[in-house]
């Protein structure tokens, strides 16, 4: 690693941790030059995954650009930084997992309308305004609804058989 300060190649870790579920390693670095500080990601190099959008156009996919979005859908909401670190994770781990060279854009907001309710109900209505193309309140209704239906579902104890 190159130090961001000075240009030197000589540096030594300091610390080391796994984030994002095990996914990444931090790594605390200090230039043995200049005794800067700088902490440096290793994650690991999957294959190439190609997004095919809306439009019919093909890119790859974007970790950066999946994390951006659901930066903004959680803006001022009690998500933690690790926690939408954790979650694209495990997004990401679906994707790969699946073993296909191509995925559509659906299937990657269909997989994260899935899954944010549980990290949070307000992103997951901001996330879906803008992925569903809400175009009236009744649109947000409807999501909203959903949402309560849900989690009514959830909440309801199962019911025990009857017994003789």
């Amino acid at each position: 690693m190159k130090c961001q300060k000075c240009g030197s190649l000589d540096n030594k870790v300091v610390e080391s941790r796994d984030v994002a579920d095990n996914d990444a390693i931090r790594r605390r670095r200090e230039c043995l030059n200049c005794g800067y500080r700088f902490t440096t990601y290793e994650r690991l190099e999957r294959p190439s995954l190609v997004v095919i959008k809306r439009d019919g156009t093909r890119q790859l996919f974007s970790r950066d650009k999946l994390l951006q979005g659901l930066q903004h859908a959680t803006e001022k909401t009690t998500v933690t930084h690790p926690q939408l670190e954790a979650f694209v994770a495990q997004v990401e781990r679906e994707l790969y997992g699946r073993g296909e060279p191509e995925i559509s854009s659906t299937d990657i907001g269909e997989l994260i309308m899935a899954g944010l309710p549980k990290l949070n109900e307000v992103a997951y209505v901001r996330f879906a305004s803008v992925y569903r193309k809400f175009r009236d309140i009744s649109s947000f209704e409807r999501e909203l609804s959903k949402i309560r239906k849900d989690k009514d579902k959830a909440a309801k104890p199962a019911k025990k058989p009857a017994t003789k």
